[in-house]
C-alpha cells in the first residue's frame, strides 16, 4: 500500500470528519424527542385510548404473567373478549428486564403471541419497560402466593435494588430496552412505549425499609439514558414516563424526576388517583405543553376516582384514560393500598378500589362498563 501524502492525510481526515459529523446528524435527528407537530399527527391517527392497566387473573404479577411456564394466552384471549364488549381499545402492560436476561426470543415470541390477542380484539398496548412501584428484589421462577387481604402482594420493581446499585448491571439494562423495542419498533399494535414507571417511588407504605437509601439519586441520572436507549432503536411509537406527584403548574414547579420526563416525553402521560376536581385540574396543568395527554393511571373508587366521573372529563379534554386493574385476580388491586397495614382477612372493603370485573367476567359495576361502553363508541381521539 503506498503511503499517503501529507496533504493526502490531511484531505483524507477532512472528508473523515465530515462523515462523522453528517453521521452523528443523522443519527441525533432519527433519536430526538419528537416535534409537537409529529405528536399532534400521531394523535389525529388514533381512536380516543380508553382501557385499564392489565395483568391476567391468573397473574401475581408481570414475571408469572409473561414466563414460559404461566404465560396463558387464552385467559388472556377470554379477557380481552370482555374488554371488547365494553368498548375498550387499549391495554397498558407491564415487561420485565429479567425476562429478557432468561430468555429473549421466548420472551419476543410470547409478546409478540400477545400482541396478536390483542390485535384481533381491536385493543393496542401501551408496553411498561421499567418500573419502581412495591417489591425491590424480584426473581424469576415460581412466584409466591398472594399474601391474605393485602393490594398487590407479589408485584416487582424492573430492575431491581441490586441492578440499580451496580452500574456492571447497565449494559445488560440497555440491551433489554434496546433489544425489545427494537424488535417491535415499527409494530402497529403497539400504541406507546411507557419508559419508566413512577421512577421516583420509594414505596414507604409498603417496601420503603428495603429501598436502596438513594435509590432516586441513580434513576435521576439514569431516566435519561433509558430515553436514550429507547430511542438509539428507532420507534415510530411514542415514549413517554407519567409524572405522579407534585406541582405540575409550571415547568419550574415540577419535581425533578419530573422535569425529565417531561422534557423526554414525545406525549404527556400522568397518574391522578384524586378526585374529579383534581383529576380535570392535572389536565390543564398538563395543556402547556402542547403535546397528547394520556392519563396511564386512575380510578380508585375509595379515594373519590371513579369512572362516573373522571371518564367524561377526560373525553372532554381530549385525554386518553386507563384505569388501574381490569380482573379481580391474584394482584388483589381491587383492596385498598392502606391494606399494607390493615389487611382485609375476616372484613371485606365497602367498595372494591380498583378492578371491573370478577373472575368469571361479571361486571363489578353494569353501571360503570356502561358508561365505558357509551363514551368510547367510534370515539377519536
Amino acid at each position: 500500500m503506498t503511503p499517503l501524502s501529507l496533504s493526502g492525510k490531511r484531505t483524507l481526515c477532512f472528508f473523515t470528519s465530515l462523515l462523522v459529523l453528517f453521521a452523528g446528524t443523522s443519527l441525533q435527528s432519527q433519536a430526538q424527542r419528537w416535534s409537537i407537530a409529529r405528536a399532534d399527527a400521531w394523535q389525529h391517527s388514533q381512536l380516543w385510548p380508553v382501557g385499564a392497566n392489565y395483568v391476567p387473573d391468573d397473574a401475581i404479577n408481570q414475571l408469572e404473567m409473561w414466563q414460559a411456564d404461566t404465560f396463558d394466552p387464552k385467559e388472556i384471549d377470554r379477557e380481552f373478549g370482555w374488554a371488547q364488549s365494553v368498548g375498550m381499545n387499549t391495554m397498558r402492560v407491564f415487561l420485565h428486564d429479567l425476562l429478557w436476561e432468561q430468555d429473549p426470543n421466548g420472551f419476543k415470541e410470547r409478546i409478540n403471541e400477545f400482541l396478536a390477542i390483542a390485535a384481533r380484539h381491536h385493543i393496542k398496548t401501551v408496553f411498561v419497560l421499567f418500573d419502581s412501584c412495591w417489591d425491590p428484589y424480584p426473581k424469576l421462577g415460581r412466584q409466591h402466593a398472594p399474601i391474605p387481604g393485602v393490594h398487590n402482594s407479589g408485584w416487582v420493581q424492573s430492575p431491581g435494588a441490586r441492578a440499580l446499585a451496580d452500574p456492571a448491571q447497565y449494559p445488560r439494562l440497555k440491551a433489554y430496552v434496546t433489544g425489545v423495542v427494537g424488535a417491535f419498533a415499527g409494530d402497529p399494535r403497539i400504541m406507546a412505549w411507557d419508559v419508566w414507571n413512577e421512577p421516583d417511588n420509594t414505596n414507604q407504605s409498603s417496601y420503603g425499609k428495603e429501598e436502596l437509601p438513594n435509590k432516586v439519586d441513580i434513576i435521576l441520572k439514569l431516566l435519561p439514558q433509558v430515553f436514550a436507549w429507547a430511542r438509539s432503536a428507532r420507534p415510530t411509537q411514542p415514549l413517554t414516563s407519567g409524572v405522579w406527584h407534585g406541582n405540575w403548574s409550571s415547568f419550574k414547579s415540577l419535581p425533578p424526576m419530573a422535569r425529565i420526563q417531561i422534557e423526554n416525553s414525545d406525549i404527556i402521560s400522568f397518574h391522578n388517583y384524586g378526585w374529579p376536581e383534581q383529576f380535570a385540574a392535572a389536565i390543564k396543568d398538563l395543556e402547556q405543553y402542547h403535546r397528547p395527554i394520556l392519563c396511564t393511571e386512575y380510578m380508585a373508587r375509595g379515594a373519590g376516582s371513579l369512572f362516573d366521573l373522571d371518564l367524561p372529563i377526560a373525553k372532554q379534554y381530549h385525554a386518553g384514560a386507563i384505569n388501574w386493574g381490569f380482573v379481580a385476580g391474584k394482584t388483589q388491586t381491587y383492596l385498598p393500598w392502606d391494606s399494607w397495614q390493615r389487611p382485609y382477612v375476616f372484613t371485606k372493603p365497602t367498595v372494591w378500589f380498583h378492578d371491573i370485573f370478577h373472575p368469571d367476567g361479571t361486571p363489578y359495576r353494569e353501571r360503570e362498563v356502561e358508561i365505558i361502553r357509551s363514551l368510547t363508541a367510534n370515539a377519536k381521539w
